[in-house]
């Protein structure tokens, strides 16, 4: 992952969590992953303050912080469409995970976490994040887009179980679907829903489902 980073433009990550050891692990994590760490703060606050001046490609916050927590600088951060946040949290409980979901977080991380699990959270942020802006370029109104989201959302769930692809894959398979036969990718989305893709609905020669 490394060589990659440092072979394209280096991620530039901001990252905040108040407990001086653990910020400091993570940095050296991101930084031997072939992340800049552009920035660090110790309290939520901070962190929205130095995502609104430094633009990072990434926020990483904890949930747990003082001033501010990470579940209302995620809020703010995303409101302000900034970047992308991965959510760190001592707590593997549900509800937390839908609250970091609710504020606009695009992963979470469970600590103690391994480096093993740092790149990988870090590709799906960025990718739903990715997603996020080109269905917002797609609708106008708030509502609509958050019904949309639920619709795409759907439709890659019904792609990746029955073509085994990876999340990633199943989205760009519905936005190149939607610009080649000039549709909107809700459309693409409703046609795979209404599809039975378990069942062998009519495929490409790759293994798709075709939209015709």
């Amino acid at each position: 992952m490394a060589e990659t980073q440092a072979g394209a433009e280096r991620r530039r990550v901001l990252i905040a969590e108040d407990e001086a050891l653990i910020r400091l692990d993570l940095a050296e994590m991101l930084v031997e992953e072939g992340y800049d760490v552009v920035g660090e703060a110790g309290d939520g606050e901070t962190a929205v303050r130095l995502a609104e001046d430094i633009k990072p490609d990434l926020v990483i916050l904890d949930i747990k912080m003082p001033i501010m927590d990470g579940l209302a600088a995620a809020e703010r951060i995303a409101a302000a469409q900034i970047a992308p946040v991965i959510i760190l949290t001592a707590f593997s409980q549900r509800d937390l995970v839908e609250r970091a979901r609710a504020a606009g977080a695009m992963a979470y991380l469970v600590k103690p976490f391994q480096k093993s699990d740092l790149v990988p959270a870090i590709e799906i942020a960025l990718s739903r994040y990715a997603e996020v802006a080109a269905l917002e370029a797609e609708v106008a109104s708030l509502t609509d887009r958050l019904e949309v989201r639920k619709t795409v959302e759907r439709a890659k769930g019904a792609l990746m179980t029955a073509y085994g692809m990876t999340e990633p894959q199943a989205f760009k398979w519905i936005q190149r679907t939607a610009m080649d036969h000039r549709m909107t990718m809700r459309d693409v989305a409703d046609r795979i829903l209404a599809e039975d893709l378990a069942a062998g609905s009519a495929s490409t020669a790759d293994g798709a489902p075709t939209v015709g």
